[in-house]
């Protein structure tokens, strides 16, 4: 199977090269692990550009291939409520024309949507069956993107949350919650974490290993919840990085409202699915990423 995926220099990116290819090839080019037949070819945004309709169709059908993995997205929330027009471009309109041409060439569509498309007040947690009820500009047009796939015969819709990978979010300079901990720990002084945000930790590598065995095995066209076991808070998940890296340090917790800066975030939006078997505990996905990262 040939797979083109886009954004592979992102957290998901790099961990769904690294699970289809042998290891971490240079951007733009074919990963291939001998004994097999998968081959993926990463794209970053140098590479191509989803919002380019022509050029996207162009690469599509110049490389041919079995799937397209987006994992490209507009998702910096307090700029998407600054930029609506740009988080719309990206996370709807981008995919709208992203599903056209992948129907067009009969191509499977495997897309990234969140937990953001929940409101959190049902205070239990989200399978795919649960209404949506989006609260702010980034997760509505992640919603209308989600509609669009929907409307191909063969995708996925894998809806994440709370990512934590080697690669770091590109968006937030190369770092996760994870590294911002670890780092903001060696200034030693007492931090305070937010105690009443909770949602599903999810290690980008055992996801990109899921989605693998969901191609391998052909699972059916629909939309599915992908996060490690479990669910923990923001402050839960901090003094778990810091139990597991043996550093001891003073963390006090503090709660936030639903809205902050003029931005609507959903306080609950833990995911479960009715479809997928349960990936290893967040707990255990955090003892292996704390095992191989390099430190930054």
């Amino acid at each position: 199977m040939k797979i083109l995926l886009i954004g592979s220099d992102g957290q998901m990116g790099t961990d769904l090269m690294k699970v289809f290819g042998e290891n971490n090839k240079p951007n733009g080019t074919t990963a291939k692990r001998s004994g097999n037949n998968w081959s993926i070819k990463g794209l970053t945004i140098k590479d191509i550009d989803i919002t380019d309709s022509a050029q996207t169709r162009r690469i599509i059908e110049e490389y041919k291939p079995d799937a397209v993995i987006n994992t490209a997205a507009y998702h910096n929330v307090p700029e998407c409520e600054k930029n609506p027009d740009q988080a719309f471009l990206v996370n709807t309109i981008a995919v709208r024309n992203l599903a056209n041409t992948c129907r067009a060439c009969r191509v499977k569509l495997i897309h990234f949507s969140t937990d953001y498309v929940f409101d959190g007040r049902k205070m239990r947690a989200y399978n795919e069956t649960d209404a949506p009820n989006p609260l702010n500009v980034y997760a509505i047009s992640k919603l209308a993107g989600e509609f669009f796939v929907k409307l191909m015969p063969d995708y996925y819709v894998i809806r994440v949350a709370s990512l934590f990978g080697t690669a770091g979010c590109l968006g937030k300079g190369g770092t996760n919650f994870v590294e911002s901990m670890l780092k903001l720990a060696k200034i030693g002084k007492p931090l305070q974490i937010t105690s009443n945000i909770t949602s599903s930790p999810t290690y980008t590598y055992d996801a990109a290993v899921k989605i693998k065995e969901m191609l391998a095995s052909n699972y059916p066209a629909g939309l599915y919840h992908l996060t490690n076991s479990g669910y923990c808070t923001w402050y839960e998940f901090a003094l778990e990085i810091f139990k597991q890296s043996n550093i001891k340090i003073k963390v006090e917790s503090k709660e936030e409202q639903e809205e902050q800066a003029g931005v609507k975030r959903p306080l609950f939006s833990v995911l479960t699915s009715k479809k997928l078997t349960p990936l290893r505990p967040w707990q255990e996905a955090l003892k292996h990423y704390l095992a191989n990262r390099k430190p930054k």
